[in-house]
């Protein structure tokens, strides 16, 4: 039986990166279904509404979804459709890997680190006011009576909100993959030392956690800290759990350390069951339709959605593929070369082209 599983093809060199890792993929020879369907930029356009009903439901139908980039304006319009897709299908857990891959340029040579990002609260929730607005003055004076410090009139508000209930399902989360996949130790990142009560509730919901897991290590790092000990010595950590806004910030750190958001794939997944695979890059719209972008980040999320649906045995055979392929430094766009001019450099169609040969000759 065919898988179903929706596919979102994103704007810019999204579907550029989405074709190609949709052809990897199938090169495997697991069946699928895909359903293409439309959300945030390309759905306005056709439809006038970022979230069709009809996108959102073929999501909640198939459970499984790989999504191109889409793009968001920064300061102005929409806010983030990643952010109001996690949120829709309480997509609470952001699990992003970072490992060297022979080939990539990576400054510290070889690593294997997963970020386990809490994906709904902090920061991220969305609960802001604007300069000037009666609610910012609401709150002004609500934070005044509370005996809190007295805020600025031209100041705009975003509130920060940490649960229990949402910490300790994120750090079970992270203990379980660690779990599950043999990995050594969990580190929870947090700034409590100045934020006592929501980063202090954070890093106690951890520790109760922890307590569940006997055989896994757990420690845990102040995030200013943590991003100074991943440049000097990442090899001593392995899981990191990490609220949102942290989350975010650490993992493209993480991902600066084995080459770069080009080979950083992704995954949202939920307690609903439901599991939205992306890339950690933008959709670089100025390169769009050139056929000139890394699909290496959105092929090794496709392995990360392979081994989620069960099939292993594929996402291994897929991994090991872009691996040979990225190793051998032939067939590979112009970010992978040692030099970016380098005229042999690929296009995105090409390094698919080769991944595939490379799959069957693996066979």
């Amino acid at each position: 039986m065919p898988y179903d599983i929706t596919l979102i093809p994103g704007d810019g060199t999204g579907p550029e990166i989405v074709a190609a890792t949709r052809r990897a993929i199938e090169a495997t020879g697991i069946a699928i279904r895909w359903d293409v369907v439309d959300i945030g930029l390309p759905a306005m356009e056709k439809l006038g509404e970022p979230f069709p009903k009809a996108s959102l439901d073929s999501v909640r139908k198939n459970r499984v979804a790989l999504k191109g980039p889409l793009t968001t304006e920064l300061g102005t319009g929409m806010r983030s459709v990643n952010v109001a897709l996690r949120k829709e299908f309480d997509l609470y857990a952001n699990l992003r890997p970072a490992k060297t891959y022979r080939g990539v340029n990576a400054p510290l040579g070889d690593l294997d680190l997963v970020v386990v990002r809490e994906n709904i609260e902090d920061l991220y929730s969305g609960i802001e006011f604007d300069v000037g607005t009666k609610e910012a003055a609401d709150i002004r004076d609500a934070i005044v009576k509370a005996g809190g410090a007295r805020i600025r009139e031209d100041a705009a508000i975003a509130i920060k909100y940490i649960s229990d209930f949402g910490s300790r399902r994120i750090v079970k989360f992270a203990f379980d993959y660690a779990r599950a996949n043999k990995r050594r130790k969990v580190t929870a990142v947090h700034k409590s030392n100045i934020m006592k009560f929501a980063d202090g509730l954070f890093l106690k919901v951890a520790g109760e956690v922890a307590k569940d897991y006997p055989e896994i290590e757990f420690e845990d790092r102040i995030v200013d800290n943590m991003c100074m000990q991943l440049v000097q010595k990442p090899d001593l950590y392995d899981v990191l759990v990490l609220p949102n806004l942290y989350g975010d910030i650490v993992s493209d750190l993480c991902a600066g350390l084995v080459g770069g958001l080009g080979v950083a794939p992704g995954a949202n997944i939920g307690a609903n069951g439901i599991a939205v695979f992306e890339a950690i890059h933008g959709s670089a719209p100025r390169y769009a339709g050139q056929n000139k972008v890394n699909p290496m980040a959105l092929m090794l999320t496709g392995v990360l959605m392979l081994r989620h649906i069960g099939e292993r045995a594929a996402g291994d055979a897929l991994e090991a593929a872009i691996t040979a392929v990225v190793a051998e430094g032939k067939d590979v766009t112009y970010d992978l070369k040692p030099k970016r001019d380098d005229p042999t450099a690929v296009g995105t169609k090409e390094f698919a082209d080769a991944v595939i040969r490379r799959l069957k000759k693996q066979a």
